[in-house]
C-alpha cells in the first residue's frame, strides 16, 4: 500500500476538504483527488463521501482508518531508525533532565546501564522544565526526566514524589512545630527559584490561596538557599534538590504536605528505539532502589 495515498487520506480526514489538504501537503486539488479515485480503485470500495460542505469518512472508511493511522506511524517510526542508523546515532540514548536528577538520580543510572551495554552512550542535557518538554517534543531528546505538569499530552512514567520544603532562616521561629504552615508565607518575601521550579511551587501555594511577597529571581538553588541563610527572604525547595546539603537553613516539611511527581516524559514510548526503551525500564528500577 502506497503510504502517500494514505497520508492524502489522512490529511483530507483532518482538514475536511480537498482543497485544505492538498494545500498542506503542498499538490494540487486535482492531484489529491486522484490520489483518492487510485486509493479507492486498489482497496476496492469507496472511504470519503464528497460533497459541497467537504468531505468525510464513509461507513467502511471510518473502520479500516484506525488501522491507518497505525500503518503512517509505523512509517513515520521506520523512517526515524532508519535515519538514526544511517547518522550512526543509534548508539547514543538523548536523555534530558533536571540539575537535581542529573546529580543524584542519573549517575547511578548511567554507571550500571553502561556495565550492562558498555556498546551505547547516554548524552544528558540539563534544563528547565518547559526545556526538557521542548527537548522531547522537538526530537531533540528521547527522553525527559522532570516533574509531571498540568496538560501535559505526552507519555509519562512515573517514578516517585518529591517532596516540596520550605526553606527558612536559621533564626526562624517556628514555635516547635515540625511543619511549616503554607499560609505562613504571606506577608514574607518569597524568593522564587528560577529554571521553572516556579511552576511546581505556585500549584503548592494556589492550593492554599496564598500570596506571599514573590520576589522572582534568575539564579541557581545554591544562591536561593544562601540568601535565605543571610535572612534575605524565604522559599520552597524540593527534598532532591537539598539532598546532601550541609547549609544552615531550615528545610521543613509543608503543611498540607506538597510534593512534584517526577517522572520520564516521551513522545511515544512504542515508537522509541529498543535502546531507548531499555534505559527506561533499567532506569525506573534504579531509580526506585536509590529512593
Amino acid at each position: 500500500m502506497d503510504t502517500k495515498k494514505l497520508e492524502a487520506l489522512a490529511a483530507a480526514v483532518e482538514h475536511g476538504s480537498f482543497t485544505r489538504a492538498a494545500e498542506a501537503l503542498g499538490y494540487t486539488q486535482s492531484g489529491m483527488t486522484h490520489m483518492m479515485n487510485s486509493l479507492e480503485r486498489d482497496i476496492g470500495f469507496p472511504v470519503l463521501l464528497r460533497g459541497r460542505a467537504g468531505v468525510r469518512l464513509t461507513p467502511a472508511g471510518e473502520r479500516i482508518y484506525p488501522l491507518v493511522r497505525q500503518v503512517l506511524s509505523a512509517s513515520q517510526a521506520l523512517d526515524r531508525e532508519i535515519t538514526l542508523i544511517n547518522s550512526h546515532k543509534e548508539d547514543t540514548i538523548r536523555v534530558a533532565a533536571y540539575s537535581s536528577i542529573a546529580m543524584h538520580w542519573l549517575p547511578e543510572v548511567i554507571q550500571q546501564f553502561r556495565r550492562i551495554h558498555p556498546e551505547l552512550t547516554v548524552d544528558i542535557q540539563m534544563g528547565s522544565v518547559e526545556e526538557v518538554y521542548r527537548w522531547v517534543r522537538e526530537d531533540k531528546a528521547d527522553m525527559g526526566f522532570a516533574s509531571l505538569q498540568d496538560g501535559m499530552t505526552m507519555d509519562w512514567l512515573p517514578l516517585a514524589e518529591d517532596p516540596l520544603l520550605a526553606i527558612l532562616p536559621p533564626e526562624y521561629d517556628l514555635g516547635g512545630r515540625e511543619r511549616f504552615d503554607v499560609r505562613d508565607f504571606s506577608g514574607h518575601e518569597f524568593l522564587m527559584p528560577s529554571m521553572g521550579f516556579h511552576l511546581d511551587i505556585l500549584r503548592a501555594l494556589n492550593r492554599s490561596g496564598v500570596t506571599p511577597v514573590i520576589r522572582t529571581t534568575q539564579v541557581s538553588d545554591s544562591v536561593i538557599i544562601s540568601m535565605v541563610e543571610h535572612g534575605l527572604g524565604v522559599s520552597v525547595l524540593s527534598e532532591l534538590v537539598l539532598k546532601g546539603r550541609r547549609d544552615a537553613v531550615q528545610a521543613v516539611p509543608l503543611d498540607p504536605p506538597a510534593f512534584r511527581e517526577l517522572g520520564i516524559v516521551t513522545r511515544d514510548r512504542r515508537e522509541l528505539r529498543p535502546a531507548a526503551r531499555r534505559f527506561i525500564t533499567e532506569a525506573r528500577d534504579i531509580i526506585r532502589q536509590i529512593k
